[in-house]
């Protein structure tokens, strides 16, 4: 019996359906407002991504509204460490919006605090593409850039001298025979290509780096080398072979060096390459192709040495001073850099730190000739292998010029064959650093010639290592690291300090006295060693806490008077006295300070320290306890914080800050990240009167010419490359502003005199702008290249910090332009200086 029910139209079917759909989205939509009203952003988040797959239409509409669930959605998963289910919604709803840059820099932000750098750069630079104005997502590139692709990438490809030694080596070895090579820590492949252009049969590359090696695909490509050159985004120590490479290798290149030859692991490379890569090598007077054997460019390396004066090193890795506005350093704390503390540290840290000498401020004195450390054969698997397990050498260089000994100063030439070399030498005009092994422990660093400086030089876990460092007095016949300490090494202390000094270590020269090793990082002992600092904040903090203590003992007197009267009224008689609240002082300066310590000098005055380590805090308490401090003054700001990421809190729920210090200059020389958000927040936790230190900045800057400036930012064409196209690749992650600078050593030509760029107010935001033109008058002929800058910090309207000044433990930093701009003797440029959040941009307008 056939079917006697109607069947629907096609038409009011899908009429029905829509009007479900409709139904649906409406309420979908009304259940997300809801939990956001709630603040239940998972469920509101599910809601939304429900509607947007029913109605991808309303996308626009409900964009906003997206963004902001999801941005809270993630920072709650964040804290309960869902990573999966974070990254799963970025996923999401990048499929919805894959061309919003707002949530490409999110998930930027995201991955690189999980780590996750390479990743994160990617979605920063696809943020950047979509929206090439959107501020917040360049100065993210622009940070991970920096650890992605190393500046010194960018030097050493625009040494040409390097270049074409490596050229010339790499063809010679390819033309008596080597026509198999693996390059080992490719970079951007330019060693690679030589081979291939020099007749390599089979040349093979490996590159650990994500970004390096996707770098060196695209550059192999468009130099149409992509057939010849196999690329392995892997380490040269995971190869195998047949796997990844058919059969051992003839040749290999490689430039995994560092400022102390071995820090890059080129020796366990090497050990690996000879047991399992590399052809056997040629035996001395054996004669035959040299496609039989295996051979390594480099083919070995002398390292030299000189001890040097140099006060710069000197204010970085010691600390010269034993008063520190009025505060004695007891004799039981003993500071030291990272440098030197690697000596005896269980993790592998490199042991030296590196300068370019030749540009380091103020100089450097000689204090002995150049002296061999070592050399070694990377052609040798045997001394290779000795090397981690040979017994350190004693060297001991006679002294030729009397001065302070302050670091042993290191450097090497790199013999990449019998015929072509390169020099690494503080005396050669290279891309090369020298490598800096700070002295310490000396009770006298003064010598003279006569003396003999010793040392103990090995090459422990792949590390140069000098250690034992000390002096041979003629006069003596003694170490003089066992005599005592000249002042001559120490900043020149009057009678004053030297007797608080001396009463500072009677609290610590108990026989059960505490000895407290501090290992500061370089910036913050030149922190310690800035007296300009830690005097202007003294006075500064001394007029407000004074201002606050007068202020408070007037109403004191005023209640006091009132009470009187009452009591006498009322026939009682009120004798006791209550204690006077203290005045409250918040330190949230980023790493070591004793800023809180000099302020419980001030008075009445309860400091708290944000200090986060626990060498730190032990170390700010031995100074608090020699300098005669009451139990329990100074305290620690992060025990009474329960989130530790909302540091900005009252002292306590009914008190107010009478002073909040920030730290608004990072050590490289750029404002501090959030700093004009962490003032806003600052600014209502103040009492009336009280203050944020600093309380104005004001940015300077110059035009200037410099070569150098412009080299350390891109690459230069293809003629520094020897022909070779490969800026436009790498010159994707150069970045418009350069870092820890030395204005003062820094090679350039001023064309302008230094100008005032900005104004920031910490405490009177009102007369902050956040676009500015200035205009700069040109002095001297020339092509503008950079626009280096630097602050003045006003602690008030008298007292300032100069971020540029010889004692300042801060270096500058400088925007570089992308093309340079002649000017001529009187003319006048315009710089448009915009201010977003804690970003700052200068640009020349045209």
């Amino acid at each position: 019996m056939p079917n006697l029910r109607p069947r629907p139209r096609r038409g009011a079917g899908r009429g029905a359906r829509a009007a479900g759909r409709d139904e649906l989205v409406s309420r979908s939509l009304q259940s997300a407002e809801h939990c956001l009203g709630a603040q239940d952003f998972g469920t509101a988040y599910a809601h939304y991504l429900l509607v947007l797959s029913l109605a991808p239409e309303l996308k626009d509409d409900v964009k906003e509204t997206f963004q902001y669930t999801l941005f809270r959605w993630a920072e709650e998963l964040d804290a309960l460490s869902r990573t999966q289910d974070l990254l799963g919604c970025y996923e999401q709803a990048l499929e919805l919006f894959p061309d919003d840059e707002v949530i490409c820099n999110s998930m930027g932000e995201h991955l690189f605090r999980m780590g996750f750098r390479d990743e994160a750069a990617g979605y920063f630079r696809k943020a950047v593409k979509l929206n090439p104005d959107f501020s917040d997502a360049k100065e993210n590139f622009y940070r991970v850039a920096n650890w992605l692709v190393e500046r010194w990438h960018f030097l050493m490809l625009n040494d040409t001298r390097r270049n074409m030694i490596y050229n010339a080596a790499i063809q010679k070895a390819v033309r008596l025979g080597s026509r198999s090579v693996l390059d080992i820590g490719a970079g951007t492949g330019i060693l690679s290509m030589f081979a291939k252009k020099a007749g390599a049969h089979l040349v093979y590359a490996c590159e650990l780096s994500k970004t390096m090696y996707e770098l060196a695909c695209d550059v192999v490509a468009a130099n149409e080398m992509e057939a010849g050159i196999k690329l392995l985004h892997m380490k040269s120590l995971d190869i195998e072979i047949p796997k990844h490479i058919p059969e051992r290798v003839s040749l290999v290149v490689t430039e995994t060096v560092d400022a102390g030859l071995f820090g890059e692991g080129i020796v366990e490379s090497l050990i690996h390459a000879w047991e399992h890569l590399l052809l056997q090598p040629k035996t001395k007077g054996e004669n035959g192709n040299c496609e039989k054997y295996g051979k390594v460019i480099p083919a070995s390396a002398v390292i030299f040495g000189m001890a040097v004066e140099c006060a710069e090193i000197r204010r970085h890795h010691r600390v010269g001073i034993k008063d520190i506005a009025g505060i004695c350093l007891p004799t039981s704390v003993k500071f030291q850099s990272p440098a030197y503390s690697s000596v005896d540290a269980e993790e592998t840290v490199e042991p030296y730190t590196t300068e370019k000498m030749s540009r380091v401020p103020g100089g450097y004195l000689a204090l002995t000739e150049c002296f061999e450390i070592m050399t070694v054969d990377f052609n040798n698997l045997k001394e290779l292998k000795s090397l981690a397990t040979k017994k350190p050498d004693k060297i001991g260089i006679p002294v030729i010029k009397e001065g302070i000994l302050d670091a042993i100063v290191v450097w090497f030439v790199l013999q990449l064959d019998d015929e072509h070399s390169l020099s690494t030498s503080p005396s050669e005009e290279t891309c090369w650093e020298q490598a800096v092994y700070p002295v310490h422990d000396l009770a006298d660093y003064w010598i003279k010639p006569g003396d003999q400086v010793t040392m103990e030089v090995s090459c422990q876990d792949c590390y140069l290592r000098i250690q034992s460092i000390s002096v041979f007095s003629s006069e003596h016949e003694m170490d003089v690291g066992k005599g005592f300490t000249k002042n001559k090494d120490l900043l020149p202390l009057g009678n004053e300090a030297e007797l608080c000094s001396a009463l500072a270590n009677l609290q610590t020269s108990k026989p059960d006295a505490v000895e407290q090793t501090c290992v500061l990082e370089s910036t913050e002992i030149a922190l310690l060693n800035n007296i300009p600092y830690h005097e202007g904040f003294k006075m500064a903090m001394k007029k407000v806490l004074s201002s606050l203590t007068l202020e408070k003992r007037g109403q004191a007197m005023d209640t006091q008077c009132q009470s009187n009267e009452m009591n006498c009224e009322s026939g009682q008689n009120n004798s006791e006295q209550s204690v006077p609240e203290p005045l409250y002082v918040l330190d949230v300066s980023e790493g070591f300070s004793i800023l809180p310590i000099i302020a419980g000098t001030l008075g009445q005055v309860k400091p708290y320290s944000s200090v986060e380590k626990d060498q730190h805090r032990m170390t700010l308490d031995l100074i608090s306890e020699a300098n005669h401090f009451p139990k329990e003054t100074l305290e620690f700001w992060l025990r009474h914080v329960e989130d530790e990421s909302a540091v900005l809190q009252r002292p306590k729920s009914d008190k107010l800050w009478s002073i909040i210090i920030l730290d608004v200059i990072e050590p490289s020389g750029l404002l501090q990240q959030e700093i004009m958000e962490k003032a806003a927040i600052s600014r209502c936790l103040l009492q009336s009167g009280g203050k944020i230190f600093p309380q104005y900045m004001l940015m300077f800057g110059l035009l200037v010419e410099s070569q150098t400036l412009v080299e350390e930012s891109a690459v230069q064409g293809t003629e520094r490359t020897l022909g070779f196209n490969i800026a436009p690749f790498i010159n994707q992650f150069q970045v418009p502003i350069r870092v820890f600078l030395d204005l003062s050593s820094l090679p350039c030509i001023p064309l302008s005199k230094p100008v005032e760029l900005l104004r920031l107010d910490l405490m009177t935001p009102y007369l902050n702008t956040s676009n500015r033109e200035v205009k700069v008058c040109i002095c001297k002929s020339g092509q503008v290249t950079a626009i280096p800058f630097w602050y003045h910090m006003y602690l008030d309207d008298e007292i300032r910090l100069d971020t540029s000044s010889e004692a300042s433990h801060w270096k500058q930093a400088a925007v570089v332009l992308d093309n340079p701009i002649q000017v001529e003797v009187g003319d006048e440029l315009v710089l448009n200086v915009q201010h977003h959040k804690s970003n700052v941009s200068i640009t020349v307008k045209q």
